[in-house]
């Protein structure tokens, strides 16, 4: 038997022993990401280019999970990792039923180019909400979970997970093609590369894709010093160019002159697959003597030991799932529950949750109230229900539900034969007759999301302003000024500002999935306690931040800004809930390479759930400026509970950076642990009415 066929042996030996039987030419069609069958290898084609970022992505049904944003918002590794082995079930029943018809085409295939983790530094970012926030400790937690959950522990890898976009990548879009970020060993260290490590050292991520970018004058795809970073820690799968980011090399960035110098300097510097036509030059550039053989040959044997690790070439454990694994009950109630928590309480005056018994008549308002985007976010997958916020509303209250779209999401005139704001009129009749207000606003992924998108008219897909588009403005003024109880919920991605204190609760939904309104209406009824924490700091405007161009951590984040510009509107970290689950001692024990925290926990509201925070300031003059945050565990108590919570914080959570991007524990300086349930900044104590409980030790 060959060596190829032989499921006994190594997938390395299976890989290099199948490539050893291609000719050069072949080997150099495996490098693009359509690659083409090699019948008389028995070779099938494969598509290399998939995605699975709140759900497996654009082929056909699938459960949609909230978008990664508001899976962030939860503060819970156990649940993406659930949403991720639920993804790659649905993926791999997927791939078994369309490969049994030979079906091979895009997004049909088990590498799944997700998780985003990219760090969401800057509000205006139009692709932040597809990563899990600002904060390179919550990214990496979130991270290695979601990649443990879809790669699974089987014999064979159940699909293989993606961390992108390698690296210091966080728009703008419109210039990403050419734009050289720049980034100082500090904040590569200490914010831009943890995630990425730690995707590469503990969850052994398959694939690391290279960002569109330069970094420090490198194109990323094609990055001496990234793909040094790679080596360094121990990488050993396949690496992948972003989707034509290989062509930007002599048409944008200029640092090649054609594209077999850009074949050579992506193949070179560890680029295994192009998402993009680029490596269709990959032979010419091999007969200019740009590249060896060699190096196609190592390649190709990187992408032909994922397939084997993916079992392509065997029977697997997973040959069973077919088309009845996906969006079983199952994978929906589990959307549902990460919906729950994708919600943030960011304000409420004692209206929720709503008494049913007191409300004869429901107002339901505004563009997102019946909107199907405001549920998805991009890279979405389809749904075969989608229950939005006034269904949601509607199938859970008995009485009357009264409502009105209000007005486009972003024109003022969408009907060209009426006049400005021409729903105005019947939002203000809707609120008049109902005695309890839901108004829906907020954005979709037409107006914040991806350069290039079918779905975004502005191009860049970043945001111009942190208000909500003119026309919501004057709706939720309309709709206020008739005096009724106003709950707003706002979907979307990112900070934004309602620009109002007029409202009596708030709710961020971010986009939370198929479910969403389900989830929604749970929350604002009482069913379920709000329990999601902010993963990004809700600004006032964006005067005050940094051009965004700059990549320099300096007034960036909860870690680094200045609170006392009073631009915070929410700091991360913060969430309300209806229950009040509070921190009473902590117990330290030092176990060398950790410390063990042993918390007291009382709820004296109703039953619920809340995430314990811990925060670390050190005085080091390595450290950050503020805090930061270094361990985290949602928990759930009963009414009336009290109950204990052991929390393992690991040392190397605790250390610092210096300039010169070394990290360490610096032990000649104190250091204080701050727990519970916010950060503990004075904003944060004055929004939650509680108090940081706080313990000192010096290590």
């Amino acid at each position: 038997m060959e060596i190829y066929k032989d499921s006994s042996r190594s997938c390395e030996e299976r890989a290099k022993d199948l490539v050893s039987r291609m000719t050069i030419l072949e080997r150099c069609e495996q490098l693009k990401y359509d690659a083409p069958a090699i019948e008389r290898l028995g070779v099938p084609a494969y598509n290399w280019w998939n995605e699975g970022l709140h759900g497996v992505a654009r082929a056909g049904t699938a459960t949609m999970f909230p978008q990664a944003i508001g899976m962030a918002a939860s503060f819970d590794d156990k649940l993406l990792f659930d949403i991720a082995n639920v993804i790659s079930v649905e993926a791999r029943a997927k791939y078994n039923e369309y490969s049994s018809r030979n079906d091979r085409d895009i997004y049909k295939g088990l590498t799944l180019w997700s998780p985003n983790i990219n760090i969401f530094r800057d509000p205006r970012w139009g692709r932040g909400h597809e990563t899990y926030g600002e904060d390179p400790y919550l990214t990496s937690r979130l991270g290695v979970a979601f990649v443990k959950g879809l790669q699974g522990d089987g014999k064979v890898m159940r699909a293989a997970a993606c961390a992108k976009h390698f690296a210091v990548h966080s728009g703008p879009e419109d210039i990403r093609h050419e734009f050289n970020a720049e980034a100082d060993a500090k904040d590569l260290e200490e914010t831009y590369l943890p995630a990425f490590e730690a995707l590469v050292k503990e969850a052994k991520v398959e694939s690391v894709m290279g960002a569109y970018n330069r970094t420090n004058g490198e194109p990323c795809c094609g990055s001496s010093y990234l793909n040094g970073k790679l080596k360094e820690w121990g990488f050993d799968g396949y690496f992948v160019s972003d989707c034509w980011a290989i062509a930007d090399f002599h048409m944008h960035h200029h640092v090649t002159a054609t594209a077999t110098e850009s074949v050579a300097l992506a193949l070179k510097n560890g680029c295994d697959v192009n998402c993009g036509n680029t490596y269709l030059h990959m032979y010419k550039a091999y007969e200019e003597g740009l590249i060896t053989e060699e190096e196609i040959t190592t390649a190709c044997e990187h992408l032909f030991r994922t397939r084997m690790r993916l079992g392509m070439f065997d029977s697997t454990e997973y040959d069973s799932l077919c088309y009845k694994d996906v969006e079983t009950k199952e994978h929906l109630a589990l959307s549902r529950k990460a919906a729950e928590t994708a919600c943030v309480l960011l304000k409420n005056d004692g209206i929720l949750p709503l008494d049913m018994n007191k409300i004869d008549t429901i107002g339901v308002i505004g563009p997102n109230a019946q909107s199907i985007g405001a549920l998805r976010g991009n890279y979405y997958g389809t749904a075969s229900r989608y229950e939005t916020i006034l269904m949601g509303i509607q199938d859970k209250f008995s009485g009357r539900v009264l409502y009105s779209e209000g007005c486009d999401i972003v024109k003022d005139k969408p009907d060209g034969l009426s006049l400005p704001m021409h729903r105005i009129a019947e939002a203000q009749a809707v609120a008049d007759n109902s005695d309890v207000v839901i108004l829906c606003v907020g954005l979709d992924e037409g107006l914040e999301g991806e350069e290039g998108d079918q779905s975004n008219e502005y191009g860049s897909g970043d945001k111009r302003s942190l208000l909500l588009p003119r026309c919501q403005q004057q709706l939720i003024e309309a709709v206020l000024d008739r005096g009724k109880p106003t709950v707003i919920i706002l979907a979307s991605g990112s900070s934004l500002n309602v620009n109002t204190d007029r409202e009596n609760a708030l709710i961020q939904a971010f986009y939370p999935g198929s479910e969403g309104g389900k989830a929604v209406a749970d929350i604002l009824f009482g069913t379920v306690s709000p329990s999601g924490k902010l993963p990004v700091t809700f600004y006032k405007h964006m005067e005050d931040l940094p051009e965004f161009t700059d990549y320099c951590m300096r007034s960036r984040t909860y870690r680094y800004d200045d609170y006392s510009k009073d631009q915070i509107l929410y700091p991360f970290g913060y969430g309300l809930t209806y229950s009040d689950i509070s921190v009473g001692d902590v117990k330290l024990t030092d176990e060398g390479d950790k410390l063990i925290a042993d918390i007291t926990l009382s709820n004296s509201g109703m039953t619920g759930e809340d995430v314990v925070e811990v925060y670390f300031k050190s005085e080091s003059t390595d450290a950050v400026k503020n805090h930061a945050l270094c361990a985290f565990k949602r928990v759930r108590l009963e009414k009336g509970e009290t109950s204990e919570l052991r929390l393992e914080i690991l040392k190397k959570n605790l250390t610092v950076v210096s300039d010169e991007g070394v990290r360490y524990l610096d032990s000649s300086a104190p250091v204080t642990l701050y727990f519970g349930t916010s950060q503990p900044d004075e904003l944060s104590c004055r929004l939650t009415g509680k108090s940081a409980v706080a313990k000192r030790i010096t290590l």
